[in-house]
This record gives C-alpha cells, structure tokens and sequence, in this order.
C-alpha cells in the first residue's frame, strides 16, 4: 500500500502485534518520501515501532558508487522511451544496480554507503530492519554493518530473510549479531524436519520469525496455519489485511506467541515425518537435557479428527523426564487442532544409600553366573525324556582376565548328592556340558563356577615359558600357590601335594609345575575362591511317549458291528488289531462314564432326543455313578480291565478322557452341593463355550463353598484310581476353563506318586494360557496345527515352537481332527487333502493324532460349521473300514518310518528350506547323530498340481553346491542320487508328497 491504514495499525496493536514491517520498494537509495506523513510518528501513536524490509544489495544505476567500483555491481537497464532502439547510441541511465556483497573488496567499498543510509532511516524513526535476500550479503560484510548499526543505536531490531535453504542461511548467519531470522515455515508442510533442523542451527541466540505464505493463508486453512506458525516460532510477520480480515485467529496466534516466549529454546522433533500428527518438544534452554521446563507442541496437519500419539511413544524422545503434560494433553485432535501444554522438568529419584557401603558391596559375588539353558520363566521344570541329552549352557565371566572354572551339578530329586559334570569354555563367555537322565521324574540342575587361581597361573607361566621370559619369581608364585593347597588339604590329598611341594625345591622345575598329575592334584585341593551358583532348574524327565506318540481316538459304543448295536469293550478288543497294523500306539477314549438323562441332546446337538438316543458322553454323571463308573452299556470294570490287558499285548496304551464336568444327574450334585455355584432361585447354569451351547452339562466351581479341599482332592482320586485301573495317559478337556493352580497341584502330586502319567491338554485358547498350561505340569497339548493350512503359517508357527522359549516346556501333539473340529480344509479338499494333513502331521511333530473315521476321508459337514454331520458325539456311527478311497496305507506308512526314525520323534529339529512355490512346503529332519536327514516335501493345494525349483541342504553334511548326495525314497522305496543344491520337482494331487532320506556316501 502506499500509506498505513491508521485504523489498522490501531487494530494491529490492540491484538498484541508489536511492529508494522514496511517494505522499501525503491531499494535503499529510492526515493525519501516513503517516510513521508509522518509513518514513524503514526507507528508511535498506535503503540507499534517501525521496521523497515530492506535489499541493501539494491543501488540506483547513477548511484556514483556503480560509476566508481562497476565491477561490484550487476546492472539491470530498462529503456524509457517508446520506440525501437539505436544501437549506435548508448543506452540512457535507467534501472537498477545488484551489488555483490559476497565479492572481494565489497565491504571497504559498498559498507559506508549502505551504513550511512541506514542510519539516516534509523534518525527518521525507524527501530530495525530486515534484511531481505540477507544469503547474498557475506557474513563478514554483514557483522560490520550490524556493529556500526548498533554503536549507533543500541536498541536497534536486525532481522534477516534468506532466500536460499533455511538451515545452511541460519548456520551462516548464526554469530553475526542478528536478532532474528524470518524462517521457512512459508514453505513448510508442517510435517518435514525443516523447522527442526532450522532451529538447530540458527542457535538459541537467534530468534526464528515465522511468515506465513498465500498459500498456507487460504480461508480453509487459516486457523491451522496462524496457531502452527506461532507455535512454532519466536515471532510472526502477517499482513495487514489478514489481521483484519481474521482477527479472532490472528488474536489467538499472539496469544500463542506469549504463551511460547517462554520456550524459546532447543525444539525436538518428538515422531516421525509421516505421521499426520506432528509432535515437536520445546524447551526453555537451549538444550533440553537442562531445560526446567518444555512444552508440547501437537499439530494435526488434516481435515479430520485423528487420535494423538501415545505418550510413551513420543516422551521417550524427548531427552528428558517431565511431570505431566495435563490430563487431556494426548486426548483425541479436532481436525487441524494446534495443541499446546507445558510440563516442569520431573525431579530425578534419589536412592538411600546402601548402609554397609563398600564393605558390603565387596562381599557382592565377583564371578557372574547368568543366561542359563535350559530355562524356564517362573521356575516350572524344562522337560525331557529319559535317556534324552541335556545341553547346558550358560555365561560366565568376571573382571579382568583371571582364569576361570565352572561345573554342571544334576541330580534326581530323591537324591542328595550331586552328579558333577565339568564345563567347556565356549567363544564369548559360554560354557557348556551335558548329561542325561536315567530315571523318570523330577530331577534339577545348577552351575557353579569360581576363580582358578592355579589353573590361572599354569596358563600364564606355560606362555612365558613358551616366549622365554619365565623369571624365578614365576617359579615361586606356583611353589606357594601349591605350598597354600597343601596346607588346606587334609589325609592323602595333603600327603600328595606335600610331596609336588618337596620336589618344587628349584627354578628348573617348570615340567613339574605344569604336569597333569600336580593339575588334578590341584583341582581336588582347590578352595573355589568367589564361588558362585546359579538358582536351580528343575527338570522333568518323562517317559519318550510324552514325546513321541501316535495316538487313535475311537467311541467305544461305535465298535459294534451289528447296526444301531451299542458298542462294547469286547467290540474294542475286536478292532485292536487293525488299530495296531496302522501302527498306532495309543488307543484314545472319549469319557467312558455314564451319561445323564436330564436335558440329553439328540443327533447332531439337538434338543429333541429320542429314546434310545445315546446323549453325549460328555455329560457326565447318572444314577450309575459319576466319574470313577462306567457306562453300564459299555460293559463291566473287568471288561474294562481285560481290555486294557488286551491293548497292552497288542502294543497299544489306553489313553482317557479326563472332562471335569458333570450331567445335572452326577451323584456329585446331591452329595456334594457345596461343589458347585447356585442361582438365587436354586437352578444352575449350563455350560458354555460361545457360540456352543451344553445344556445338559453343568460345571464344577473351584472356589465354591466347600470345594477346596473336597472337590480337588476327589478330582485328583479319580485320576489316581484310573491309574490303578491300567490308564496312565489322560487327555484332558478343556483345561484352560478350569483353574491353574489346580492343575499345578493335582499333576504334580499324580507325578509324585506315578512319574509315568502323561496329560494331554485339550486347550484351544490363546497362546499364553496354552503355554501357561505346558508348564504347570501338561506334558502335551493340542495346538493351532488344525487351523495352518499355508506355507508362511505352517513355517511360522512350527518356528515359533523350535526356536523361542516354549521349546523348552510345550510339546505340540498334531490332531489332525477331533469329534470337535472338522476342519475346512479337509470338508473341501478331497482324498487328497487328508495324505495332505496326515503327511503334514505325522512329519513335523512327534506327537500324532486321528480320530476315527479320518482314515475314510470322512468329511461331510454341518453346513457353514467346522463340524462333523451326524457326529458321533451325539450317535453311533459303525463304519465300512475297508471302504474304497481310504488312506490306511498311507497312515501305516507314515507311523512305520516314524517308528524306525528317531528324527521323526520330535518336532524341535525341524528345519525349513528353500522350495520357490508358495504352495509347497519342504523341510528336514536331521538325526540326532547328524548321520542322515529326514526330507520331507508337501503339496498344500489337494485340487492342482504344483512344482518348483528346491534347494538340497547340501551345506548340512558340510558339502558344496555341485556335491552328490545319495537319496532314498521312503514312500516309493526306490535309491537315487542328486547332483547339485537345486533340483525340481512336480507334485499332483494324486501324489502329493515325497519322504526321502539323504546321507552323504555312495547309499543313503
């Protein structure tokens, strides 16, 4: 404009603003009659000072100085008059001239002037400028005319604007004795580091000015863009018409800027620059790590309303502790919201000191002892079997390079002395050892390590003799350090080292000092100085077929062979050897016990029974007895008995369901009411597992009136008693319902008693519980396997189970279905699919599972369920198990090559290897001798042929890529040898699997 609007530099004043900035458009020698009317005075008047926007790199093209030093300058003519021009004539003076400021000689030259003409502008009124295009001024040149400037007027305002990058002009000008500089908020997206970055290197000397673009002042943004830029700077520069045309937002932008004045210091960028909400910290010094306070700083930089980022994600940036921010500080942003709080610095915590000082801490250990494994969190036992190799490792080290010792200690827990196994030093402070149960049950282990001082000694006096440096003095330090053992030691040991110690009467005795004989003598002798133990491990060493197992489940009432025939024992006994020659080695019941009558389900989970319908066998309980009965229809105890005697000799364990649940006829409900949680109006709830529903069965309550400890005690006797009965492997149902500390008692007072139980945890659930279970005492547990149909699930999970701390306590046990669950693979997948699962199942653990009717393909479900139609947990089901399309030779053949090898009886050594199809899984089996390995290559696509390129692990039996390796097909039986790392292979839905055995030599 070309006069202040007096109205407005009112306004401007009364909204908090402190100056009005007027532009010098002629340049710095233009006219005079800018400063015409009175603008110093009416800047006074309205309580405003004035600045003025100056290029003093801009000279009239006369100015004498162009004429005198032309090579200062840059001359930009324009022609005055109308018309073509003469060349032949020259050019009249017109235009302007650009002084290089940055040339050499400018500042002798050039600096007068401009500081002469900018005190006469200082002498008319004005209290500051700033400096436009200020990276085209050298900063020698620029101090200069700042300290000629301030000795004439000590208050005067210097602000310089850059046109070029902010944050390499602001470190330039850092120093030169500025007052500010106009930042690049203009050009920032409110999320880039710029700011940051700008900040830093002006210093916290130099104010930043923020000037708001067009752009970034359109209507729509305009609240978001004036908080931002107060909120982030030390000042503003806004234009009149702004003011005016906003002044709420202009009046909140000045609020902002006091209430920042305080802050002035470092700025933090507190998350990334791709978050929609920027999070700066602002400091009260200018570093923050000594600020006494901060504030912070959220700016939502969209059109929507957004969450604020989490507090810890952000504070943990900031350098240092504060108290809090205000209660709503990270409460949800309205959209565009600039957000502001402020928090003093938190006190630091300040610690009593320790009472016994320094006497106290030397008697702390010296040696440590840490990271050992096997290694259970909470002090629940690693599991093994018996036999199985227990590799111990752990850290051990102390200060300086003293040599160190280390033991393995084990032993059963019935036992008091300790089995001692020395320890190998390993690389980076591991040591290791070994040993291995030869009982079943509870044992422990610790490691113990402490300062060998004379092993320390023979390792320092062998290298000196070794480099010739070997003084007396060595010779009598062994002399003492054996003289000192001999005069602990008691009986022989005292005679034996008296003797080393007569015959260590000279310097030529260094053989002696060094011999085997004097070592072991030592060792025996060898008071362990700053001996430390580790916390003890226990262990639980079980039988191998907690480990490796291969379980069939079958209903015993479906046995008959005559149809709609209750099934018996005897009918069991008649199915044993079939059950046998698929080679399985666990016969798996569903509960044996009578069922009640009250609220009966009918075929498939209906309400409606009718008579004759046999009800499920989960609902446990009836006038025949409860928990320790058998169904009448089933047979007597004895058949029972004769059953499991029959199993046995056909190599076969019988293995129980063990359901804590009860029908609403259980015996328990009339003798034992104070067992169980009742409504007000005398009923009781029914059993659920959302969304099923188990209307005829009722739940326990373990903390009912006179549950403990009545009601665990009896749960435990069941157990017991069935132990008694010949079952020694219960599968439990749903156990993640029931109480854990019940189950950490229960088991480990069965285990006492019987080391040779094993309990199978029927527990979907999440995977803390599942895990939770493993340790309180479940030596297996169904698992996630059903539901991993892909590649990256398949390999995921089996590598979270080999390779993280579950590996030490869970075993998965591979059901590929249950009664429960017919899984969705299987109900569209075909024959196919079940060699899929089976192959899947059989290979990646030791733990097996079928329930009957898998070996026929069976598969038809309740529409839109993972479950059976028609289950037979609501009916009898007899079967043709011949049927054509069944895969029993499969199924034999898979527990055959899992029985005669042992890298097929766990899942801990499973490795994954390179097959490029998603659709193909490949993984080995080494033996634990590292002989041989298992391969194992599966087609997850029952519908279509799949093939691929695959890597042979070559590099297992330290081969190189091009090597031969020998090869023998387990399933076809057939030898053959592959040359090189990769190789290719088709798989077809009617074929989809290969196991193959490889092995370096001639034959596998």
């Amino acid at each position: 404009m070309d006069r202040p609007d007096i109205t407005a530099l009112a306004s401007g004043a009364a909204a908090g603003f402190g100056a009005l900035l007027w532009p010098m458009v002629q340049g710095l020698f233009g006219a005079s009659d800018e400063l015409s009317d009175g603008l110093a005075r009416h800047c006074e008047d309205a309580g405003l000072v004035l600045l003025h926007e100056i290029d003093v790199s801009r000279f009239p093209v006369d100015h004498p100085l162009v004429s005198t030093q032309p090579s200062l300058f840059a001359l930009r003519r324009t022609a005055d008059r109308e018309g073509p021009v003469d060349p032949r004539l020259p050019m009249p003076a017109s235009g302007e001239a650009l002084a290089r400021l940055r040339a050499e000689g400018a500042a002798e030259a050039l600096l007068p002037a401009i500081a002469s003409r900018l005190i006469e502008l200082l002498d008319a009124g004005a209290r500051g400028f700033v400096f436009d295009r200020a990276d085209t001024i050298a900063p020698a040149l620029l101090q200069e005319l700042i300290t000629r400037l301030r000795s004439h007027q000590g208050d005067v305002l210097l602000i310089a604007r850059s046109h070029g990058l902010a944050g390499e002009a602001a470190a330039a000008l850092r120093g030169v004795g500025l007052d500010g500089l106009v930042s690049s908020f203009g050009t920032w997206d409110l999320r880039s580091v710029a700011l940051v970055e700008e900040r830093h290197a002006a210093g916290a000397a130099m104010a930043l000015i923020a000037e708001p673009s067009a752009a970034q002042l359109a209507d729509s943004q305009i609240a978001r863009t004036l908080a931002a830029a107060a909120a982030t700077s030390d000042g503003l520069i806004l234009p009149l018409d702004v003011m005016q045309r906003y002044p709420r937002e202009a009046k909140r932008a000045i609020e902002i800027s006091r209430e920042v004045s305080g802050v002035g210091g470092e700025t933090r960028r507190l998350n990334g620059a791709g978050s929609p909400v920027t999070a700066l910290l602002r400091a009260d010094t200018g570093d923050v790590r000594d600020c006494g306070a901060a504030m912070l700083v959220l700016i939502n930089t969209t059109d929507r309303a957004l969450p604020a980022p989490a507090s810890g994600d952000l504070l943990s940036a900031a350098g240092a502790a504060f108290e809090a921010f205000g209660g709503d500080a990270f409460a949800d942003l309205e959209p565009g919201e600039v957000r502001l709080r402020t928090a003093e610095r938190a006190r630091p915590i300040l610690l009593d000191r320790a009472h016994n000082g320094a006497a106290g801490a030397a008697m702390m250990p010296r040696l440590v002892v840490e990271d050992v494994s096997p290694f259970v969190e909470g002090g629940f036992p690693v599991k093994r079997v018996v036999g199985e190799a227990v590799i111990v490792e752990a850290s051990i080290f102390a200060d300086g390079h003293e040599q160190l010792a280390a033991e393995l200690l084990w032993r059963p827990a019935d036992a008091a002395e300790w089995s001692v196994v020395p320890m190998e030093e390993l690389p980076n402070y591991r040591w290791e050892a070994r040993f291995a149960t030869t009982r079943m049950g509870r044992h422990e282990f610790v490691v113990e390590a402490w300062l060998d001082r004379f092993g320390g000694f023979a390792r320092d006096f062998r290298k000196k003799l070794d480099a010739g440096v070997a003084t007396p003095v060595d010779h009598a330090e062994g002399r003492l350090l054996v003289a000192a053992a001999r005069d602990r030691s008691k009986g022989a040991l005292k005679k034996a080292l008296g003797a080393f110690a007569t015959g260590l009467k000279r310097d030529d005795d260094a053989g002696l000092l060094l011999s085997d004989a004097l070592a072991a003598a030592m060792a025996e002798a060898d008071d362990r100085p700053h001996r430390l133990r580790s916390a003890v491990q226990p262990l639980d060493a079980e039988r191998l077929s907690a480990r490796f197992s291969s379980w069939y489940e079958l209903f015993p009432r479906s046995q008959s062979m005559v149809p709609g025939q209750h099934g018996t024992f005897d009918d069991v006994v008649q199915r044993l050897p079939a059950i046998r020659d698929m080679g399985f080695d666990t016969l798996y019941f569903p509960p044996i016990h009578p069922i009640g009558t009250a609220n009966r389900k009918g075929p498939n989970n209906t309400l409606t029974p009718a008579p004759g319908d046999p009800g499920s066998p989960y609902a446990i309980g009836a006038p025949e007895g409860g928990h320790d009965a058998i169904h009448p229809e089933l047979g007597s105890l004895e058949d029972f008995l004769r059953l499991v005697a029959a199993a046995r000799d056909h190599g076969l364990e019988i293995a129980l369901d063990f359901a804590i649940q009860c029908s609403p006829d259980h015996p328990w409900l009339k003798e034992h009411p104070g067992w169980f949680a009742w409504r007000p109006d005398g009923s009781m709830k029914y059993a659920e597992n959302p969304p099923k529903k188990y209307q005829d069965i009722v739940n326990v309550e373990f903390y009912a009136r006179d549950a403990v400890p009545g009601l665990w005690t009896a749960l435990r006797d069941v157990v017991l008693l069935w132990i008694e009965r010949g079952v020694k492997t219960f599968r439990v149902d749903n156990p993640h319902t029931k109480t854990l500390p019940f189950w950490e008692w229960m088991i480990g007072d069965v285990r006492a008693r019987h080391p040779e139980a094993i309990f199978l945890a029927e527990a979907f659930t999440k995977p803390a519980m599942m895990y939770r279970l493993a340790k309180v005492g479940f030596s297996q547990s169904y698992t996630y396997f059903t539901w991993r149909d892909e590649k990256a699930e398949l390999t995921d999970y089996i590598t979270e189970l080999t390779t993280t701390a579950p590996r030490e306590y869970y075993r998965p046990h591979f059901f590929v279905n249950t009664p429960d669950i017919n899984p969705l693979f299987l109900q569209s997948s075909g024959r196919p699919g079940f060699r899929i699962r089976a192959v899947l199942a059989a290979t990646l653990s030791g733990l097996f599972g079928v329930y009957s009717g898998f070996e026929l393909c069976e598969a038809a479900p309740v529409p839109g369920k993972e479950e059976y139609l028609d289950s037979e947990k609501y009916e009898l089901r007899q079967r043709d198990w011949t049927a054509p399309g069944n895969i029993i030779a499969d199924i034999t053949m898979l527990n055959r090559l899992r029985r005669a090898y042992p890298a097929l009886q766990t899942h801990l050594n499973t490795r994954f290897y390179v097959a490029h199809n998603d659709r193909i899984l490949w993984f080995g089996k080494p033996a634990p001798d590292g002989g041989d390995m298992i391969l194992v290559m599966v087609s997850l696509d029952p519908h279509h042929a799949q093939e691929a390129d695959f890597e042979v692990p070559l590099w297992e039996f330290g081969l190189s890529d091009t090597a031969a390796i020998a090869v023998e097909d387990l399933a076809e039986g057939h030898r053959f040898e592959w040359r090189g790392k990769t190789q290719h292979i088709r798989l077809e839905p009617e074929q989809p699997y290969r196991i193959w055995r490889i092995a370096p030599g001639d034959t596998a």
